[in-house]
Formats: C-alpha cells, sequence, structure tokens
C-alpha cells in the first residue's frame, strides 16, 4: 500500500456516493479512484482498480454489500471492505463480519471518524461503531455461550504468553500503537505478534481476535 490510500465507494444511490467522493476527494492520505452501484460492479470495479479499502453499502440490487464482501474476501490479496450502512441491526454486524468485513459505521457517522476509520482499517486494524460494537457483543454472547467459551479457550491456549497479552489487549479495543505503550513492544513487533495471532487462532481480522477474547470471558 502507498501512502495514498485507494478507496472504492459502493452505494446504490448516487448521490450518498457523490457526497461521500466530496467529502473524501479533498483529504490528505485518501483517493477516491472508483464509484460502484452495486455488488456485482464493486468486484469487477476492485479486480480492475486494486483498491486499499471498499466503503460498501448493503441494500443494493443485483448483489448486496455482504454477497460482494464475501466473494471479494475470498480473493488471495482481498481489499479490506468497511460496510457503511443505515441498519445497525444484529444480524448485519455479525454477517458482516462473518463476510470478511474490517469495519462497520453508520451513514450519520460523522466525516472525521469514517476518514480515521478508513486509515485504521487500511493499517490493518478494525473498526466498528460504538453501536454496532454493542450489538455484536449480545449477539454473540447469547449464541451458545457455554460451547464457544470452551472453544475460544482452546484457542487461546495455542499462542505464547505475549501473544495471548496482545491479543487480550485486542479484546478491550486497543490499537497497536495502543498495545505497543501498554506492553512496552514496538509497534513493528506488536503487528509481528498479531500476525501470529491471526495465523494461530484461524482468524482474518482483529474484530474475530476481540469476539474470541469475549467469548472466552477474559474482557
Amino acid at each position: 500500500m502507498t501512502d495514498q490510500v485507494r478507496v472504492l465507494l459502493v452505494d446504490d444511490d448516487a448521490l450518498v456516493r457523490g457526497a461521500l467522493s466530496l467529502m473524501l476527494g479533498g483529504q490528505e492520505g485518501v483517493d477516491v479512484v472508483g464509484e460502484a452501484s452495486d455488488g456485482r460492479e464493486a468486484i469487477d470495479m476492485a479486480h480492475e482498480l486494486k483498491p486499499d479499502v471498499i466503503l460498501m453499502d448493503i441494500r443494493m440490487p443485483v448483489m448486496n454489500g455482504l454477497q460482494a464482501t464475501a466473494e471479494l474476501h475470498s480473493d488471495p490479496e482481498p481489499p479490506r471492505v468497511i460496510i457503511l450502512t443505515t441498519f445497525d441491526a444484529d444480524e448485519h454486524v455479525v454477517r458482516a463480519v462473518a463476510a470478511g468485513a474490517e469495519g462497520f459505521l453508520l451513514k450519520d457517522t460523522p466525516p472525521a471518524e469514517i476518514l480515521d476509520a478508513i486509515q485504521k482499517v487500511a493499517s490493518g486494524e478494525a473498526m466498528l461503531s460504538p453501536s454496532a460494537t454493542r450489538s455484536l457483543i449480545q449477539r454473540v454472547r447469547a449464541e451458545a455461550a457455554v460451547d464457544r467459551s470452551t472453544d475460544a479457550l482452546e484457542r487461546l491456549s495455542t499462542l505464547t504468553e505475549r501473544e495471548h497479552e496482545v491479543a487480550l489487549c485486542i479484546g478491550k479495543g486497543l490499537s497497536n500503537a495502543d498495545i505497543a505503550k501498554e506492553l512496552y513492544l514496538s509497534i513493528p513487533t506488536v503487528k509481528a505478534h498479531v500476525s501470529r495471532i491471526f495465523d494461530k487462532l484461524g482468524t482474518t481480522n482483529r474484530v474475530q481476535i476481540a469476539i474470541c477474547v469475549h467469548d472466552a470471558g477474559l474482557v
């Protein structure tokens, strides 16, 4: 990834795409490389334009955003997807994470926070709106809590002591920089630990690590 974060906007509402393009177009460090009006078009444009981050709506014709996210996530080097929607229902949050989304924000999120989310997701972190985080945690806690707890503890037991500490920090919502300060590590070292945690837990983003930690009842 270059210094400029390449962003693809996906929404069936041309006014929404225009507003997002106008908002992001003048921001330093962001380059809006294209706009798509449905999930299928988003996939085609993503393969052609190679964006770093996609802002993806959910409800669209032809192919919805969750289906498009799941298909893109199966690529060898998929772009990072932030679901940007007017809906914060539990099932949307859970399905978005399951599909491989790295972020979930509501469309009324302030512009500065959307920009911050793009930068963080592009650098490998995850970003959920507060309401989406609450929905996600409530949902995952309500389903087969005992089985999930046992499975999560078994998965976390494969980590080294330091990796376990990093995973707990992720479960608390700390960024890489925050973890580095908390554990007196360099940011590159934290990133290396996070990468190994991905491999050992079989996760693809930080939200999934956080869910595992919450399932285990450790935070």
